[in-house]
């Protein structure tokens, strides 16, 4: 993901029995075929917004992204950023959390990212882990957030990520939302995303993969296939397939050329993707053995590079989603 963030720290923190009970108003059932956008707390060429001004289009929001604790090694922090303040001519963390309350009042979810391009956090020990799940919970309850997205790009610890996961959905229950945004070499087979995934399995919402900033990678129909097309996308979705149920599998694109380095494709081979994945149509190369209707949807680098390119992408991929069964 493009994105400046500071070093999550690690160390050690308070221990998990002092840590508070997340109460975060349950979330509302995502719709079966979901578009998930990142909203970045953070000013670059993209065009900033208030979460106020986040298009409809989306049914699942994540919060781009926790800060590390300058004051408290391993912890995470969370508010409006300073920078994306000014931009907006003022944008308060109170204000961001009313913007949340209400999008949530109209079928929205959100869930908070940790990571990104720059951001990385240990969870190889268990005091770390412990800190990380005591200040993701406080930042969950007081922002009314759902749950947490994971976007570690920098090597994660799977049983480190494991336990913290599991202790935080103890703390937030039922209604907790994991999401995923792996790198596509992470989730080919023996990576780490492949193995969390196998272990996350019963609580997992959705893995969206980044098909993006790749290069070229190996399918599970034996080629190697150029980033870019609709062979490079569901070729490798197969192999998150032998995995996760179609539900918690999900196709993550660029939502505008200056939004990634590299893998943008127009909407329209995304919704080839998505035909040839739940129907079989539309494919390339590679045909998958069976259809999957049930797949989960579409997630995209950013909302606010969609909204920079005047939703291009995301009116589309929304009506497109709409249309399948």
């Amino acid at each position: 993901m493009m994105r400046r963030l500071a070093t999550l720290a690690t160390a050690a923190a308070a221990a998990l029995a002092l840590a508070p009970t997340a109460t975060a108003d349950a979330p509302q059932a995502l719709p079966k075929h979901q578009l998930t956008g990142y909203w970045q707390n953070f000013v670059n060429n993209a065009q900033p917004l208030r979460v106020s001004d986040i298009s409809p289009n989306y049914d699942l929001v994540a919060l781009a992204f926790a800060n590390a604790d300058p004051d408290r090694p391993g912890a995470v922090t969370f508010g409006v950023d300073p920078e994306l303040s000014e931009a907006l001519g003022g944008y308060t963390d109170e204000q961001l959390k009313a913007d949340i309350a209400a999008k949530k009042d109209e079928g929205t979810s959100f869930v908070l990212s940790v990571g990104g391009e720059l951001g990385n956090v240990d969870l190889s020990s268990e005091a770390n882990v412990a800190s990380f799940v005591d200040s993701v919970g406080k930042v969950l309850a007081e922002y009314g957030i759902d749950g947490l997205d994971i976007d570690l790009e920098h090597g994660i610890d799977v049983d480190g990520t494991t336990s913290a996961v599991r202790q935080l959905r103890e703390q937030v229950g039922d209604g907790f939302l994991l999401t995923m945004a792996p790198q596509t070499l992470d989730v080919q087979p023996g990576g780490a995303y492949l193995q969390l995934a196998e272990n996350l399995k019963d609580v997992i919402t959705v893995v969206h993969t980044q098909y993006y900033n790749s290069g070229s990678m190996n399918g599970c129909d034996g080629q190697v296939h150029d980033q870019g097309s609709v062979d490079f996308i569901t070729a490798q979705a197969c192999t998150l397939l032998q995995v996760l149920r179609p539900d918690q599998v999900s196709l993550g694109l660029p939502a505008a050329p200056s939004a990634a380095g590299s893998g943008y494709v127009e909407p329209s081979v995304v919704t080839a993707a998505l035909d040839c994945l739940t129907a079989g149509q539309n494919c390339g190369q590679y045909t998958p053995d069976q259809p999957h209707p049930e797949l989960s949807g579409v997630m995209t680098w950013s909302i606010n590079w969609d909204a920079s390119n005047g939703n291009a992408f995301s009116d589309p991929v929304r009506a497109h989603l709409d249309t399948l069964p």
